[in-house]
This record gives structure tokens, C-alpha cells and sequence, in this order.
């Protein structure tokens, strides 16, 4: 408990690295966290998995002390699953450990899990409580608004949520049925935290993909802090450019070289990870914001996502 009034009771306001399966490992959290993120969360983490003991999902677990704070994410939908899955994770002794009650995508919400809560506010609020109680750590929430457009709840969730225990609420401005499309809505990311019931600190994401809009957007809607999501994939820079900004500085775009730089770094790390195979194939996903905006760079891109070793993607570069 004391790690979050630290946190949240200093300036400039903590920016959170947002948890995104396949996207914050180890590997990349700590580069995130090299450029100026306070803190990061793991890859979300299925709580029948956990307690099933299968071995990817006790790896994702994994992190250094160099990382920290760092929260522990999990997920489900089963009561006593959850609850164990959350002792398991607390004996990693992270700083805390995170809900996701947000995730939209379909072979999570198919089985009443992620976002699928949001229908179901009271099943919501027990599971949560469930968890709080099992374990002497932080718990924390991330959701959405809503399932839909003509169903956001986002207000009262956030308040029962409090009520039972939980140390702060981050929220995605979009509901389920929106995924990631359209433009995400802090109005009520705004109302929760204005609400005079409401204590805990509340954590704004969704569309913040700029050193401006992060400062604009803690100014207009007084959040606690800042979670940076799709932004950060292979943009780690975005940290720093925001606190500069923060800070009157100019921030600086990175150059080819220190793209191409922190982007084989990035890559080595994957692979010492988890083998030159998968981190090959993972990495592929960083790609597009590791050259955003590099200028003849399609013939490189294409080399990268065809490229089948480690070995060919240092050649692609050299070519």
C-alpha cells in the first residue's frame, strides 16, 4: 500500500506500460522501463493456466528487480481458479497484482472472462473481492466502460470496486463491443475520477499515442496517471518523450541508428528468452513502430517479416 502513495502522491504523474499479450515480456519491459516507464505490468495470464501449472503461463511470471514496481496480471472467470491463481502469483512477490477485467478479444470473452464481466457487475465485483481477500498485496483492476455503447457502468463499477478493496482502477476508454476501433472515450474515464465517492487513484488508456495528447489529457480529465498501450510497441521512446515534454524540454525522435540499435537489442533479449525461433516470430509485431516513418524502408521490412533466424534479420539491416 505504501508503493502506491509514493506513487501517486509525487509529480510528474506515473506512466504505466499497458499489459498486452505477446507484447510486454520481460525483454521488452525492461527496455520500456530503461526509457522512462514507472511502471509495467506482465502479459495477461490465465488462472485455470496457472493452476494447472503450465509452464508458459508460470513463465510469464518472470521478472528481475530492475523492474519494478511491476504488477503481476491474471485472468478468468472461475471464483476459487482466480482466487489460487492470485496466491500463485503473489509468491513471485510482485508489487502488486492486476485484474483483467478488459480484455475484448473473442476466445476470452467466449468463456465469461476479460471484458464478458462487464455484463455482469455483481459476478464483477465478487470475483474481485474474492481475490483481495486471498492475498496480502495490492490488487488492482483494469477494464473498460462497458460492454456497450448503450451500457456503461464504468461509474458504480469503479465505486463497488473501491468499496471492496482495490488500490486503484485503470480504464480503457472504449466498451467491448468497440474493440479498438473508433476513438476512445475519457469523458467517463474523467467522471470516475471527479466522482466525490472516489478515493483510489484512476489510471487513464486508451488512444494516448503522443507526448501532447498524454499531457492534454491528464490536464483535462485529472487522472492519476497515464497507461500507454498500442503506442508503446516497439516505441519504447514514448516514455521520455512525454516527460520531457512534461518538463519544458524538447524530446527528440530517434534516428535510423538508434532505432535499428534498440530494435536488435530488443530482439537478442527475445531470444536468450525464449529461443531464436519464437523471438524471430514475435518480434514481428514490433516492427512497424520500431521504423515508423523511416523513409525507404519497405524493402528492409519485408527482408524482417520474411526473415526465419536472428542470423537473417542482422543481415537484412546490413543489406
Amino acid at each position: 500500500m505504501k508503493l502506491f502513495e509514493e506513487l501517486f502522491n509525487r509529480e510528474p504523474l506515473p506512466l504505466f506500460l499497458a499489459p498486452m499479450e505477446a507484447v510486454t515480456d520481460a525483454p521488452f519491459r525492461k527496455i520500456c522501463k530503461r526509457f522512462g516507464a514507472d511502471v509495467v505490468i506482465s502479459e495477461f495470464i490465465s488462472s485455470e493456466a496457472l493452476i494447472r501449472d503450465v509452464s508458459e503461463s508460470v513463465n510469464k511470471m518472470s521478472f528481475s528487480d530492475d523492474e519494478r514496481p511491476v504488477g503481476i496480471q491474471i485472468f478468468g472467470h472461475n471464483e476459487s481458479s482466480l482466487r489460487e491463481a492470485a496466491e500463485i502469483a503473489a509468491a513471485q512477490n510482485p508489487d502488486f497484482i492486476d485484474i483483467n477485467w478488459g480484455c475484448p478479444v473473442k476466445k476470452v470473452v467466449s468463456k465469461g472472462a476479460g471484458s464478458a464481466i462487464l455484463k455482469d457487475p455483481e459476478k464483477m465485483v465478487r470475483l474481485t473481492k474474492s481475490v483481495v481477500e486471498a492475498v496480502k498485496l495490492p490488487v488492482t483492476v483494469k477494464t473498460r466502460l462497458g460492454w456497450e455503447a448503450t451500457d456503461k457502468p464504468i461509474v458504480q463499477i469503479a465505486e463497488a470496486l473501491q468499496d471492496i478493496g482495490i488500490q486503484a482502477i485503470a480504464i480503457h476508454g472504449r466498451t467491448r463491443s468497440q474493440m479498438y476501433s473508433g476513438e476512445a472515450d475519457w469523458t467517463l474515464i474523467g467522471e470516475v475520477k471527479n466522482n466525490p465517492r472516489m478515493h483510489i487513484p484512476v489510471i487513464g488508456n486508451g488512444d494516448i499515442n503522443s507526448p501532447e495528447k498524454a499531457a492534454d489529457y491528464k490536464k483535462r480529465y485529472g487522472v492519476d496517471a497515464v497507461m500507454i498501450g498500442r503506442a508503446a510497441i516497439g516505441n519504447p521512446w514514448i516514455f521520455k518523450q512525454i516527460r520531457d515534454f512534461e518538463q519544458g524540454r524538447g524530446y527528440n525522435i530517434p534516428d535510423y541508428s538508434e532505432r535499428v540499435e534498440v530494435c536488435l537489442e530488443h530482439l537478442q533479449a527475445e531470444a536468450a528468452a525464449k529461443g531464436d525461433r519464437r523471438a524471430v516470430l514475435e518480434m514481428r509485431k514490433h516492427y512497424a513502430g520500431y521504423f515508423k516513418a523511416i523513409p525507404y524502408f519497405k524493402e528492409t521490412k519485408l527482408k524482417l517479416m520474411e526473415a526465419l533466424s536472428v542470423e537473417e534479420i542482422f543481415a537484412a539491416f546490413r543489406s
